[in-house]
C-alpha cells in the first residue's frame, strides 16, 4: 500500500494514465486497503475524494459479486432466499444502508404481528396483511417503468415502493415470516403470485385474493392450460433462479453487457 501523502499526490495529477494505474491497483489490494481509504475521504479536496470513492465502491463491488457467485454456487433448495437478495442487492447497490433497511423491515414485521393477532380466520390476516403491505406501506407493481433494474434490488423497493410480481411476492414471504405467517410464492407462468394456507393472492394488484378463473386468465394470456404443477409452492432456490432470470433479461434488453455477463455467471453457478 502506498503512504497517504503519494496517494494523494498521484491522484492528483494530470496525467489520466497515472491516475488509471494508480485506481487499478488500489482495487487490487481489496478490502485490506479500505481503512486507509476512507481516511482519504475527509480530505477537502473533490477530485481525489471522487477517485477515492469509486475505488471503494469497485472493492466492495467486486466482493460482492465473488460472495455472490459463491452464494449460487453453494445455495440449496431451501436456503435463506431473504439473505441471498441482500447480497444480490448490494453487488448493484454497495452503498445501501442495509443494517437500518433490515430494522425497518423487523419494526414492519413486529407491527404486522400484532395487526394479525386480532384475526380470527385465515381470509381475515390475509386482508390485514395485504391491507398493511399495500394500503398502510404503499407497497404497489410498477406498471410505469416495469423493467427497471430498481424493482429487483430490496433496497429500492423498501425506499420506493415500487416492484414487480416477484420482487413484491418476496417481500411478503420475508415480513409475513416476521409475523408467524407463512407465505408461499407461486412460480406461475407469466405472473409470479402468492399463496397465504389456500387462498391465492397477488402482491402487485395490491393483494387482491385471485379465484381459479383468475389464474386461468393469467395463463390463457400465455397461451397455456391450467396444471396443478402451476399452483405449487417454489422453494426458495427456484425463486432465486427467477429473481435472477428477471435481472438478466432486464439487463439484456438495456443492452448493459458487464451487468448482464454478472448475473449470467451466477444463473449458471445456481442452475447446476
Amino acid at each position: 500500500m502506498f503512504q497517504k501523502e503519494a496517494i494523494v499526490r498521484l491522484l492528483r495529477d494530470n496525467d489520466p494514465a497515472t491516475v488509471l494505474l494508480l485506481k487499478e491497483q488500489l482495487v487490487e489490494s481489496g478490502s485490506d486497503g479500505i481503512p486507509a481509504l476512507r481516511d482519504l475521504l475527509a480530505l477537502d479536496d473533490a477530485a481525489v475524494t471522487e477517485h477515492v470513492r469509486e475505488v471503494l465502491e469497485k472493492i466492495q463491488t467486486d466482493d460482492a459479486n465473488d460472495e455472490m457467485l459463491l452464494c449460487a454456487h453453494l445455495f440449496p433448495e431451501h436456503g435463506d432466499l431473504e439473505a441471498a437478495w441482500w447480497l444480490l442487492t448490494s453487488c448493484f447497490d454497495p452503498d445501501a444502508p442495509i443494517g437500518k433497511l433490515r430494522r425497518k423491515l423487523d419494526a414492519w414485521g413486529r407491527r404486522l404481528r400484532m395487526l394479525v393477532a386480532r384475526a380470527e380466520s385465515s381470509r381475515e390476516r390475509l386482508q390485514v396483511l395485504t391491507t398493511f403491505m399495500a394500503e398502510d406501506l404503499g407497497f404497489r407493481g410498477n406498471a410505469e417503468e416495469y423493467y427497471d433494474p430498481k424493482n429487483s434490488l430490496l433496497s429500492d423497493l423498501i425506499e420506493t415502493r415500487l416492484g414487480i410480481p416477484i420482487s413484491l411476492a418476496v417481500l411478503y414471504i420475508i415480513i409475513g415470516r416476521r409475523a408467524n405467517m407463512q407465505i408461499d410464492g407461486i412460480n406461475m407462468p407469466g405472473h409470479f403470485i402468492a399463496r397465504y394456507e389456500r387462498i391465492l393472492f397477488d402482491p402487485f394488484h395490491g393483494g387482491r385474493i385471485l379465484s381459479r378463473p383468475d389464474c386461468e386468465a393469467i395463463l390463457a394470456r400465455q397461451h397455456l392450460k391450467t396444471e396443478s404443477s402451476y399452483f405449487a409452492p417454489a422453494s426458495p432456490r427456484l425463486v432465486f433462479l427467477r429473481m435472477l432470470a428477471n435481472l438478466l433479461f432486464i439487463f439484456e434488453r438495456a443492452g448493459d453487457r458487464r451487468k448482464h455477463g454478472l448475473v449470467m455467471n451466477w444463473l449458471k453457478a445456481l442452475d447446476r
